[in-house]
């Protein structure tokens, strides 16, 4: 299992991988100095994109674990499918 972070900033999502927390100070900090450019690294690389953080911006944080994809589903034998069970 993997850990994907989503960071919402006035609307936009963007997709993060663990960890976050240095990213979360250098936001905090670009907001409390009044506004201020901070990189947002991308999922799988790149060089991110600078987004200009402000005081009363709309800004939230959301975790989830993302697994491997399921295994497929084997197709039924032609016999079953005739018979539509």
């Amino acid at each position: 299992m993997a850990i994907v972070n989503r960071l919402t900033v006035d609307g936009r999502d963007y997709f993060l991988p663990d960890p976050v927390s240095e990213l979360k100070t250098k936001i905090l900090e670009a907001i409390k100095a009044g506004g201020g450019y901070v990189n947002v690294p991308p999922l799988r690389g790149g060089p991110g994109v600078d987004i200009l953080f402000s005081p009363g911006m709309p800004v939230t944080w959301s975790q989830f674990e993302v697994g491997e994809a399921p295994a497929p589903v084997d197709e039924p034998d032609d016999e079953l499918a005739d018979y539509e069970l």
